[in-house]
């Protein structure tokens, strides 16, 4: 133990500032990486990795296994192998994003104030029409896993598209649409029902998922009723009933923290989106 302090010291002692820099850079990646996994059945399987891996090497660290340090020692190539495999879905999604990141983005506004605009729009045209919908918001949880039992789709979260999706008897009606990064994710997806009976009386299968998938992770649904086109939203497993287009702008927009009166273009809300 002396000895590996001593080492320690020594290799800190022998940093430089391109050293420093270089450690950084990789704990940076590292850090980014969690994140994106977080929320995802990703994170679960990393930490069953590392468990694995952690155990292993204690085990032949204190028993002094020859095969299994020898085992861990050569295990490096294979991992470079099966890690991109294993989080392909996560690696892709990454790359996506850095693709789609915009330099000049923060110097207008942030797009999050036109997927509002445009949620809010369609929800009051569903609301209208009496086509029941489920929207969901994300947030830093993944919903990468709830995305993949609906139909993949990454398209811009236009009202149109809200409309089209969940018109009654489309192929995509039944089901939660999906929005990440300010893109349509996927449609027609199968979210977990709400358990807690004092919050689903009354409330039919649309409002149970709306309520569920908040209460598993820190997203926002957006749910139109059906029968009475009233408009809810859920967060942190609590539901808020009866709103207008006006109203849930608001709420969207304080949720998310930005002015509930500009948009993508740091512009007023257009006439069809201030209905209400």
């Amino acid at each position: 133990m002396i000895d590996l302090l001593q080492a320690i010291l020594s290799t800190v002692e022998g940093l430089g500032a391109r050293n420093v820099l270089d450690i950084l850079i990789i704990a940076f990646i590292f850090y980014w990486l969690l994140v994106l996994l977080k929320g995802t059945t990703a994170m679960s399987l990393l930490r069953g990795i590392a468990t694995v891996f952690i155990v292993a090497y204690i085990l032949g660290y204190l028993f002094q296994l020859t095969m299994l340090n020898w085992l861990l020692k050569n295990s490096l190539p294979a991992l470079l192998i099966v890690i991109p495999v294993l989080f392909q879905p996560e690696l892709r999604r990454a790359l996506e994003r850095i693709g789609r990141t915009s330099f000049t983005a923060g110097v207008t506004s942030s797009p999050i104030e036109q997927v509002i605009a445009n949620v809010c729009a369609a929800a009051s045209l569903l609301a209208d029409r009496r086509c029941g919908a489920l929207l969901v918001l994300e947030r830093e949880t993944g919903l990468q896993d709830y995305a993949d039992s609906g139909v993949l789709l990454d398209a811009s979260p236009s009202v149109e598209l809200i409309m089209s999706v969940f018109y009654p008897n489309s192929p995509l009606h039944d089901g939660a649409m999906i929005l990440r990064d300010f893109r349509v994710a996927a449609a027609s997806c199968v979210l977990p029902l709400s358990e807690n009976a004092s919050a689903i009386q009354s409330l039919g299968t649309r409002h149970r998922a709306a309520i569920g998938i908040t209460e598993r992770t820190d997203s926002i649904s957006v749910v139109v009723s059906e029968e009475t086109g009233a408009i809810s939203v859920c967060s942190n497993g609590r539901i808020v009933k009866n709103l207008d287009e006006a109203r849930l702008r608001r709420v969207l927009s304080a949720l998310f923290h930005v002015s509930a009166d500009t948009t993508l273009t740091g512009r007023r809300v257009p006439f069809w989106a201030r209905r209400g």
